[in-house]
């Protein structure tokens, strides 16, 4: 919980710093006067003056501001009129504006860059058995596949068409991405997969698959993409890791280190396709009996387990209280200096574009608002990611900085978007807009982000509470 806490406030207090030091620095470069740049709103916490302007940390760190010299706000001294905001000339204002965003978006490109550079451990495109009846299954993916290479294909009424790009799969998050990508604008995706018996072993049979990825209803997509398409995860040999004291498995004589054969007769071929059959084994909601067919040091031996039911995210299942499966192959994704920079600036690029794409269609119906995430999810997976090291964080907070610089560059008038919106307007008529107008559209604006913000957290309760 601490790690929690402390995370999500430096994640916030990182993003707030960039994000107003963006604004700060592109008024002081068009000589506006800035009096005051704060950390949080509220009451004052610590204060220190540098030059002409008041640098602050207030008590709540939900976001910060920028102060600057302006007459529409207070009293301007004669002398220093040529320095107050608004009378800078139009494209300097919207310069001033823009840099805020901007600068989140800058930092995500670096950030994306060291962890490209530092290298991160990623699960290996290996693939379990698919579910049966599932997209994943229908295209012909089996037990041991890894995935390789994947190319993007034309989408809702273009079939024909495609991307004409194969694209090297490194890692599952890979496969996530694109998948998430592909659902999104309706495509189906081309692979590229090889067959290994084992994770060092030399891949045997390379084929195509389609995998058709465009049937998944845009308004169903979420971070679970993996798993509507049928993945049942990585590759794992289906072996018994770990029991639970006096529990069924243990009680029945299963030992840590077995590797399962088949359950019921029925050949296994991997941890997940293992623990799926026993999940489905129930009969009439009661747990039957199941015959393991195991190896255990060069000998095969049969070991009948009686399961107890238990709860499992509001379902009754059978559970053998063992862990199973080998964990999985891990693979480090580094880059090199100028490959790394490069896939910076693409992956900052490709996330601000799917963000905004899935905002539109989340505001015309077409995707789910249970992507809208809020404060208690963003301190969850800061929390995650910075327990398992830097780089992972590092990763995180340039995701979080990618979807901060999008929000804000979204056309509502307490955005900095609606503040550009503004100037474009001023641009085409050669006037500001009325002060009356403000008033309305700041009324409006201020009831969406409301809507947003509520629904948000209404996500953020109903996935702690696993209703999503």
């Amino acid at each position: 919980m601490l790690m929690t806490a402390l995370a999500f406030l430096v994640t916030i207090g990182v993003l707030v710093v960039v994000h107003e030091w963006g604004h700060y620095r592109a008024a002081v470069a068009c000589d506006v006067k800035v009096l005051r740049f704060s950390v949080g709103f509220g009451r004052v916490l610590w204060s220190r003056t540098r030059g002409e302007t008041e640098f602050v940390v207030s008590a709540l760190p939900l976001g910060g501001y920028v102060k600057m010299l302006d007459e529409r706000e207070g009293r301007v001294e004669p002398a220093e009129r040529h320095r107050a905001f608004n009378r800078k000339p139009l494209p300097q204002r919207a310069f001033v504006v823009a840099a805020g965003p901007l600068a989140n978006l800058v930092l995500a490109v670096v950030l994306y860059a060291c962890v490209n550079w530092a290298g991160i451990e990623e699960i290996r495109p290996w693939m379990a058995e698919p579910r049966a009846a599932s997209l994943a299954a229908d295209a012909g993916l089996r037990s041991r596949d890894e995935i390789v290479a994947l190319q993007v294909q034309g989408g809702r009424g273009d079939e024909a068409s495609s991307d004409d790009e194969w694209v090297a799969v490194r890692s599952t998050s890979d496969l996530q991405w694109w998948f998430t990508r592909a659902a999104v604008q309706g495509r189906d995706v081309r692979l590229r997969v090889v067959t290994r018996n084992s994770e060092l072993s030399s891949p045997s049979g390379e084929r195509e698959l389609t995998l058709a990825v465009g049937r998944i209803p845009a308004a169903e997509v979420d971070g679970n993409v993996l798993e509507k398409l049928g993945f049942s995860g990585p590759y794992a040999e289906p072996l018994v890791a770990q029991l639970v004291p006096s529990g069924p498995a243990e009680q029945a004589g299963l030992k840590a280190g077995d590797r399962v054969l088949s359950l019921d007769g029925r050949p296994v071929q991997d941890a997940g396709q293992l623990r799926q059959a026993i999940r489905q084994s129930a009969v009439d909601g009661q747990a039957k009996p199941l015959t393991f067919r195991v190896e255990r040091a060069g000998r095969e031996l049969d070991v009948v387990v009686q399961p107890v039911m238990k709860d499992v995210q509001g379902q009754r299942v059978p559970r053998i209280e063992a862990a199973l499966g080998a964990p999985p192959a891990i693979v480090t994704v580094q880059y090199g200096f100028v490959d790394g920079i490069t896939r910076a600036f693409g992956k900052t690029w490709d996330m601000a574009a799917l963000s905004l794409e899935m905002l539109g269609k989340m505001v015309i119906g077409e995707a789910s608002i249970k992507n809208l995430s809020g404060p208690l999810t963003i301190a969850d997976y800061a929390g995650r990611s910075a327990e398992l090291g830097w780089v992972y964080y590092a990763g995180f907070l340039a995701m979080v900085s990618v979807s901060l610089g999008v929000l804000n560059l979204l056309p509502l008038p307490v955005l900095d978007g609606g503040h550009l919106m503004y100037y474009l307007f001023e641009g085409v008529t050669g006037r500001p807009v009325s002060e009356r107008w403000l008033e309305r559209l700041q009324r409006g604006g201020i009831a969406v982000m409301l809507l947003m913000m509520s629904l948000a957290l209404y996500n953020d309760f109903a996935r702690l509470l696993g209703a999503h």
